[in-house]
C-alpha cells in the first residue's frame, strides 16, 4: 500500500496527516484525563471518602489489567475494521466512567467504575492508534508514532496542574464531571468524523499468520522480554521520588527531578527515527534496554550529589521515551503490519499487567530489601535479563538479514 493516502470522504479531511492530528489530540486528553488526573486527585478522594489510599489505587491498577486483557480482541477488530468504531466506543464509555467514578458512593462502586474506564482505555490509549497510524502511514509509520508520542507525552504536564486547579475549586467529584464532560465535547466527534479514511487493505493477508506467529518462540520470548521491560521501566517512574528522598532531597525537589525525567521522554523520542534508519531492531532493542538497565542500576548505587541524581531521573527519561516506541514498533519490525492489531495486543496485555502491578511491587521490595536503592539495583537487573532475552525475540524467517533487519518484501510495508 502507498506510504499515504490522498482520497479521503468529502468534508472530513486529506489524509494521514489529519488522522495524525486527530490522534495527537485525543491521545494527550485520553491520557491526561483517564490516567494522569488520578496521583493528582488521590489525596483528596482519600480523605474525602474515609477509603484507604491502597484501596483506591488498587481500583485504579485493576483499570490496567483490564485494559490489557480487553486489548486482545480489539486489536483483532481493528485489524478488520479500523479504529473509528473502536476508538469512538471507547470514548463513549471514558464518559460513563468519568460520570460513575463522579458519582461513587463506595470503594465497590468506585471500584467497578474504573473497571469500566479500563475497557474505555482499551480503545483509546497507545494501542489502537499505534494501529491506525501504523497501517495508514506505511513505511513512514516510525515518523508518525513518533509524532504521536512526543505529543502525548505532554499529557502530565497539561493535565496534572490542570486537575489541581479544578480539584481546588470544585472537588474531586466535580472534576471528575467536569473531565467527563470535556472528553464528551472533544474526542467522541473527533474520533467519530476524523478516523472516516478508507481502512487500506493489506496484501498477502495470509503471510505470517497470527496464530502461527503467537505460538512461535520469538515472539513468547518477546512478550517476556518487553514485559520485564515495562515492569522495570513503570517501577521506576513510581518509585523515583521515594528513592531521592532517602538521598536527602526534599519531596518538591525530587518531584522537579520526575518533571524534569519527562523532558527527558520527549527528547528520546526525537531521536528514534534515526535510530530505527540506522539500526537493526535486534541491536537497537538490545542497547536501549541495555542503556536502561545501566541508568536504573546507577540511580540505586550512586549517592549523590543532588545535581548527578537529576541527571539520572532525565536519562531514564529518555531510555523510557524510546522504549515506548520500540514497543510501539516491535510487530512491525518483525512480522510486517499485516496482523499489527492483534498481535500487538498479545504484546501488549502482559505489557500492561506488568506495569500494573510495578508501583506496588516496587513499595513491596522496598520494605524487604531495607529501601529504595537496593529495589533499583534489582530493577536494573531486571532491565539487564529484559535486553538479552530480546536478542532471542527476533525471527529467523524468510525475509530478515542475519542482523535481524527485514528485507523488502511483498508482505512488508
Amino acid at each position: 500500500m502507498p506510504a499515504d493516502i490522498a482520497t479521503t470522504r468529502p468534508g472530513v479531511g486529506t489524509g494521514p496527516r489529519r488522522v495524525l492530528v486527530v490522534l495527537c489530540t485525543t491521545e494527550i486528553i485520553s491520557w491526561g484525563v483517564l490516567y494522569y488526573a488520578f496521583p493528582v486527585l488521590l489525596p483528596t478522594i482519600g480523605s474525602r471518602t474515609g477509603w484507604s489510599l491502597a484501596a483506591i489505587t488498587a481500583g485504579f491498577s485493576a483499570s490496567q489489567v483490564v485494559a490489557g486483557l480487553v486489548g486482545i480482541p480489539v486489536g483483532r477488530v481493528l485489524d478488520r475494521h479500523g479504529p473509528r468504531a473502536i476508538m469512538t466506543t471507547g470514548s463513549v464509555l471514558a464518559v460513563l466512567a468519568l460520570l460513575a467514578l463522579a458519582r461513587a458512593t463506595s470503594l465497590m462502586w468506585f471500584t467497578a467504575a474504573w473497571l469500566l474506564a479500563g475497557v474505555a482505555m482499551a480503545g483509546v490509549f497507545y494501542a489502537p492508534a499505534f494501529a491506525a497510524l501504523t497501517r495508514w502511514y506505511g513505511p513512514r509509520r516510525v515518523s508518525a508514532l513518533t509524532a504521536l508520542t512526543l505529543v502525548a507525552g505532554l499529557a502530565s504536564t497539561v493535565f496534572a496542574p490542570l486537575t489541581a486547579v479544578l480539584n481546588d475549586r470544585l472537588d474531586w467529584r466535580g472534576t471528575y464531571l467536569v473531565l467527563a464532560g470535556f472528553v464528551a465535547v472533544t474526542t467522541i466527534p473527533l474520533h467519530l468524523l476524523g478516523l472516516r479514511l478508507p481502512w487500506p487493505a493489506v496484501e498477502h493477508e495470509t503471510a505470517h499468520a497470527p496464530a502461527a506467529v503467537a505460538r512461535s518462540r520469538p515472539f513468547l520470548v518477546l512478550v517476556v522480554a518487553m514485559s520485564l521491560a515495562a515492569f522495570s521501566v513503570y517501577a521506576v517512574v513510581v518509585n523515583l521520588v521515594p528513592l531521592l528522598a532517602e538521598r536527602g532531597m526534599t519531596t518538591s525537589a525530587a518531584a522537579v527531578a520526575l518533571g524534569l525525567g519527562g523532558v527527558g521522554q520527549v527528547l528520546g523520542r526525537l531521536g528514534y527515527a534515526r535510530l530505527a534508519a540506522r539500526t537493526s531492531v535486534r541491536f537497537r532493542t538490545l542497547v536501549v534496554l541495555l542503556v536502561g538497565a545501566a541508568v536504573t542500576t546507577a540511580l540505586g548505587v550512586v549517592p549523590g550529589p543532588a545535581s548527578l541524581l537529576v541527571a539520572g531521573s532525565v536519562l531514564a527519561g529518555v531510555t523510557r521515551g524510546i522504549f515506548t516506541l520500540v514497543q510501539a514498533t516491535a510487530i512491525t519490525d518483525r512480522w510486517g503490519a499485516t496482523h499489527y492489531g492483534r498481535l500487538n495486543g498479545l504484546l501488549t496485555a502482559p505489557v500492561m499487567l506488568t506495569a500494573a502491578i510495578a508501583p506496588w511491587a516496587g513499595s513491596a521490595l522496598a520494605e524487604r530489601l531495607g529501601g529504595y536503592p537496593a529495589v533499583f539495583v534489582v530493577l536494573g537487573a531486571i532491565g539487564v535479563l529484559a535486553a538479552a532475552l530480546s536478542t532471542v525475540g527476533v525471527p529467523d524467517l524468510h525475509g530478515l538479514s542475519r542482523s535481524g533487519t527485514r528485507q523488502p518484501g511483498p508482505g512488508h510495508t
